[in-house]
């Protein structure tokens, strides 16, 4: 059964479709939906505003937020890229939730095409490549469950309800 405190986090490339999932998610599980992006410091959007991509030492504050404002919920849902382990693991260890991982993984032409079409996000669409060289599959990690971001959101969404209720049931 699943703790009271549960934080969902969807986690994949940019463009691999977290803030589409999560709202979705958001509707169906009556949770607070928390944007990731939006925590992200001053200095990182101006750096992937710039085309720079972020750097280890970058990414620890805006992981620092996250944690800070999912422990402040109940339940909830981020979407966070989380593309090493190293940051999924930090992200466990510092979260005073179970935490759940939905990943997004796709191919990375079709992200590229669907970053095309982006408009007003501050990452540009030349440092996807960057995110796929940083990005470490979780595979066998706990409470992971990997979904094709080229399947329909509705087949996605049902597949994690379906996972989460598993997780209850456990």
């Amino acid at each position: 059964m699943l703790p009271q405190k549960t934080l969902f986090i969807i986690m994949g490339v940019s463009g691999s479709g977290k803030t589409t999932l999560a709202k979705k998610l958001e509707e169906i599980m009556n949770l607070r939906f928390i944007e990731g992006d939006d925590l992200h410091p001053e200095s990182n959007v101006k750096k992937m505003s710039q085309g720079y991509a972020l750097s280890d030492e970058d990414r620890y504050p805006w992981l620092k937020n996250i944690i800070k404002r999912a422990n402040e919920e109940e339940q909830c849902i981020v979407t966070c890229s989380a593309l090493k382990e190293k940051y999924r693991l930090y992200l466990r260890d510092n979260i005073e939730h179970s935490v759940l991982f939905i990943c997004l993984e796709g191919e990375r032409d079709l992200i590229s095409k669907r970053l095309q079409n982006r408009e007003g996000h501050f990452m540009p669409g030349s440092l996807l490549t960057s995110q796929y060289e940083a990005y470490e599959p979780p595979l066998n990690e706990p409470d992971t469950i990997l979904l094709n971001a080229h399947s329909p959101v509705e087949d996605n969404v049902q597949q994690a309800i379906a996972w989460i209720r598993a997780n209850k049931e456990e």
